[in-house]
């Protein structure tokens, strides 16, 4: 990866999770960017939007004290990526696959695009290998299979934290040693901190995090990072 850096007083203004800058450098959409402001934190985007004057912006971290004046931004010339390897085990990253758990960043065998890469449907393998989740009334009428994805929608008041920490401690291959070619990949999107505390603690309680990778999309994160949490996560997932 390569960047080109722009220089200083090219931003023109900050709405949201938008930052609009004036267009002095050919780019393309879903360009990965890197924002440097005035108080020298790093931001990463994606340029969302392009006309023959403006840059669109899409911040993916908060853009509280972001400044105009001073903002150096620079240009990756390739969509976003996230570097995987077998490091990435055990560990905790935010929404968009930066640590959050204080170690370092996963030692790097390779950096996929989170877009991912187009698959004919035929050519794929048909799943076959039943996951127990623990849960009679999934097993039985909604039977999970390996490299499946699950998805749990809910709403305020409902055990959904428990349901989906009890599948991610108690999942198992039947016929198999615990924990063998059994991997999961755990996406929270726009959680509250008490409820990624509770998914970080049950996981080390029982043992779970070491063959799980968790992502947490905090409900103080920035709101543009909601739809990116997904396919970092399924780009963890594919490795």
């Amino acid at each position: 990866m390569y960047a080109r850096l722009i220089g200083e007083d090219i931003a023109n203004r900050v709405e949201g999770p938008l930052l609009f800058l004036r267009r002095t450098v050919d780019v393309g959409l879903n360009e990965a960017v890197e924002v440097e402001g005035a108080d020298g934190r790093l931001r990463l985007g994606r340029i969302a939007a392009l006309d023959e004057e403006c840059i669109t912006v899409e911040v993916l971290d908060d853009t509280a004290g972001l400044s105009l004046q001073g903002t150096r931004v620079r240009f990756f010339g390739e969509p976003l990526r996230f570097e995987v390897g077998a490091g990435l085990l055990g560990r905790i990253f935010n929404g968009v696959g930066r640590p959050l758990d204080k170690g370092p960043p996963p030692a790097a065998e390779r950096a996929l695009a989170v877009e991912g890469l187009p698959i004919k449907p035929s050519s794929r393998e048909a799943p076959s290998e039943f996951l127990e989740s623990g849960f009679t009334a999934i097993d039985l009428m909604n039977s999970l299979v390996r490299g499946q994805k699950l998805p749990l929608f809910s709403g305020g008041g409902l055990p959904h934290d428990r349901i989906a920490v009890d599948i991610a401690c108690n999942g198992r291959l039947p016929g198999t040693d615990e924990g063998q070619d059994f991997a999961i990949v755990f996406a929270g999107i726009g959680i509250p901190h008490e409820s990624a505390e509770y998914f970080r603690e049950e996981m080390e309680k029982s043992g779970a995090l070491a063959r799980t990778v968790l992502f947490l999309n905090l409900a103080s994160d920035s709101s543009s990072q909601r739809l990116l949490t997904p396919r970092f996560a399924l780009t963890a997932a594919e490795y």
